[in-house]
């Protein structure tokens, strides 16, 4: 990633009109502090202001292309995401961003864990047009992916090639990664 490129995180909330500083406002602030990457940050509390958020990046950011990550903190199980007190599938999700993800990473915190089957991996990646899918196949309320989210994040300053960033991530941060149970889908 260099200074023109940015995340764009999405977080589930209970109510988006309540204001309410979460763990991750702080961790971006921190991401771009340290290493320079920007970021926009959002809320939604439903399936629709999830939509409307990805609406306005794609239609009013002129900058869109320079969007390399999508970052979402929702809670969920396995392969959905729960909003508005609705779970959400991995099919719908790629319904919803169909062809709007081209040569994006979508990276999901361990709020909710991400086990696709190569096949699911795949209907994703076509439907959407994303680069890559990561995740955590390990759920904890004890430990947040926030710190190997945002070395996972940092790797991106180096270097484009996915492949290289998680084998570099597994290097440096093994135990987490481990702990955790880092994905990638590609």
């Amino acid at each position: 990633m260099n200074d023109d490129n940015f995340i764009f995180c999405l977080e589930a909330v209970a109510d988006v009109d309540a204001q309410v500083v979460t763990e991750t406002v702080g961790n971006l602030e921190r991401l771009a502090f340290e290493t320079g990457i920007g970021s926009i940050y959002k809320t939604c509390d439903s399936i629709e202001g999830l939509e409307e958020s990805l609406n306005a990046l794609l239609y009013s950011d002129h900058n869109f292309k320079n969007y390399e990550i999508i970052y979402l903190i929702m809670p969920g199980q396995e392969n959905n995401i729960a909003l508005g007190g609705y779970y959400y599938s991995m099919e719908e999700i790629a319904e919803l961003f169909e062809g709007r993800l081209k040569g994006k990473i979508l990276h999901f915190a361990n709020a909710k864990t991400v086990d696709l089957t190569s096949e699911e991996a795949q209907y994703f990646l076509d439907i959407t047009g994303a680069k890559a899918v990561s995740g955590y196949g390990e759920k904890s309320y004890r430990v947040t992916s926030s710190g190997l989210d945002k070395a996972f994040f940092s790797l991106f300053e180096e270097d484009d090639d996915v492949i290289n960033i998680v084998e570099e991530l597994h290097k440096k941060y093994y135990a987490l990664c481990k702990l955790l149970d880092f994905r990638l889908y590609y």
